[in-house]
């Protein structure tokens, strides 16, 4: 019997055994050479603690808040596709540990169980991610969805004109399953294109609308009431585009090293994008996330919040919503020790100077 797995890097071995090759490079893999996915994680490991002593820390609150729903600690569940391929009970095994952890989850547009399934499956706080297609009606039809069955946001995922080249999905000749918010919505032949190699690509450029621009945020907010962040934002000038247009918040993302590789690690990002939004509205944090000091390091560098992708899919993947659990909790915990050994009891403790980046000059040398 395996070995109960103490860290959350430890989950992705046991969901490699669970799963099928072909699923478990579809969820592991990133774009050609994989560079940008490497760095992700490598990049952490970059950034230095400066801590601070003889600080009370006999209690320690990791609680916050993100568009004014409080969450038990600075950690979300990003939007992953296709989570039946992990586990049997899908988006709704992750929606109830999400519920359980008390954090927020993002459902997927691309979701194996329906908006409205994992909606009455608990009470966790959902936020909805949306692509927008050619045919704007079934996005529109969708995002109205998600707002009646009460999603409290939109997370508009803006840097998938097309998708991108990812080599173990043609290898594997990866297939799109049947996504159950689409039923009825698009024919069948659509969604099980398959010409050789991986689908994955033939259904994006069949359908996700590559002329989208920022003019389009307008389209997105009449349609409707719920506030729209955007997932997907790398520099200073898209952020402050972002701003202007009115959303609500922005999620620095590189698609987990799924669209463009040699993009930069989110991390290294991370402070120019928080300069850049200068406070006016909530930056959010993709990418990497593997240890609760890389939440810390987030969360000194500006982050409101992290999101975390591939290790909920490896949790579910190996131990179903109890997986899911184990990994949000594992997270939160050793935020909790880094927060203590930091001297900070609370998050707003959590300042720039106590982390040190590549080439900047430790405090005790100045």
């Amino acid at each position: 019997m395996a070995a109960e797995p103490i860290n959350v890097n430890e989950f992705q071995e046991l969901a490699r055994q669970e799963l099928p090759k072909m699923f478990y490079d579809f969820y592991a893999g990133g774009a050609e050479d994989q560079h940008t996915l490497k760095e992700n994680v490598e990049a952490f490991r970059r950034i230095m603690f400066q801590p601070r002593i003889l600080v009370d820390v006999s209690r320690v609150d990791l609680s916050t808040t993100v568009l004014g729903y409080k969450i038990s600690a600075p950690i979300m569940i990003a939007p992953t596709a296709m989570h039946k391929l992990a586990h049997p009970h899908g988006e709704i095994a992750t929606a109830r540990a999400a519920a359980a952890c008390n954090t927020i989850m993002i459902l997927s547009f691309s979701s194996t169980c329906s908006i409205e399934e994992v909606a009455a499956s608990c009470n966790a706080v959902r936020f909805f991610q949306l692509y927008v297609y050619k045919r704007r009606d079934i996005s529109a039809t969708l995002v109205q969805r998600a707002e009646r069955n009460g999603y409290k946001a939109i997370v508009l995922t803006a840097d998938c004109p097309r998708l991108g080249r990812r080599e173990a999905d043609i290898k594997n000749k990866m297939i799109v399953p049947p996504l159950k918010n689409l039923e009825g919505l698009l024919p069948n032949k659509v969604i099980s294109v398959s010409d050789g190699g991986s689908n994955l690509e033939a259904y994006a450029n069949e359908t996700f609308d590559a002329s989208l621009c920022w003019e389009d945020i307008g389209w997105l907010k009449s349609i409707t009431n719920l506030p729209i962040l955007i997932k997907g934002i790398l520099t200073r000038e898209d952020a402050m585009k972002a701003v202007d247009v009115g959303v609500a918040g922005i999620i620095v993302s590189n698609h987990g090293a799924r669209q463009l590789d040699y993009t930069p690690a989110t991390i290294s990002v991370l402070e120019e994008v928080v300069h850049a939004v200068g406070g006016r509205v909530p930056v959010l944090f993709d990418g990497g996330v593997r240890r609760g000091t890389d939440v810390f390091k987030a969360l000194a560098l500006g982050a409101q919040a992290i999101l975390v992708g591939r290790p909920v899919i490896f949790g579910l993947a190996a131990k179903g919503e109890h997986g899911v659990r184990q990994v949000i909790e594992m997270l939160k915990n050793e935020l909790e020790l880094t927060m203590a050994l930091s001297g900070c009891p609370s998050l707003n403790y959590i300042t720039r100077s106590h982390v040190k980046t590549e080439h900047e000059t430790p405090h005790s040398m100045l």
